[in-house]
């Protein structure tokens, strides 16, 4: 009689619990049984925005130019992306490091490369990348007006919703443009230039 009884409340434990499993089976829209909708994914997105560069591959330049940043990036996985960026800097920040100076200098570029991406803190995210490309210049003398370029950056990005981002961008671009262009015997002699970029601006995905 003691074991039956004892039996009986065994099979009464999980009996107890089926409601709690029944309800732990039960999706956020109260349908039970559907599966948990999968969060979105977004294979690209573009960014536009308000550009700076510094200025020291150009002689007798301005403290910095000013201008936009475009890029497009296609990503793989949740961490991995593939960016093609295009800047264009043409209005001048400041006054001439040499005074009584005409040039009115302008830098744009094209580059592309890898990008590494990951969530942070709530709507925070961080993001590095290695970019290589070409860069012009023009409106002065440099001869030539056309180097291959590249560098490291990365930056921050703060999401309003799935598809809409704020970001900076912080990148230092190296290149290989000549001393002047002014003298005929150092035409062609290039010296390596490093320029700190920044930028901030909004992201699209699509």
């Amino acid at each position: 009689m003691k074991r039956t009884f004892l039996f009986s409340i065994l099979a009464l434990v999980p009996a107890a619990f089926l409601p709690l499993v029944a309800i732990g089976q039960t999706s956020p829209s109260g349908n039970p049984g559907a599966a948990e909708p999968a969060e979105k994914t977004y294979k690209y997105f573009v960014y536009a925005g308000y550009a700076y560069t510094s200025l020291n591959q150009v002689n007798e330049s301005r403290f910095g130019l000013q201008g936009f940043n475009v890029s497009v990036t296609r990503n793989w996985g949740r961490y991995f992306g593939l960016t093609a960026e295009g800047d264009f800097y043409k209005f001048a920040l400041g006054s001439p490091e040499v005074v009584g100076s005409t040039a009115k200098p302008s830098v744009d570029s094209v580059l592309l490369g890898p990008e590494l991406h990951a969530q942070l803190y709530g709507p925070f995210s961080g993001f590095a990348h290695v970019l290589l490309g070409g860069e012009h210049t023009a409106g002065e003398s440099q001869t030539p007006d056309i180097s291959f370029a590249g560098g490291p950056g990365g930056g921050m990005e703060y999401s309003i919703n799935p598809r809409l981002s704020v970001r900076a961008v912080g990148d230092y671009i190296g290149a290989s443009f000549s001393v002047t262009g002014n003298s005929s015997e150092l035409a062609f002699s290039p010296h390596k230039t490093w320029d700190s970029r920044a930028s901030i601006g909004v992201v699209y995905r699509f």
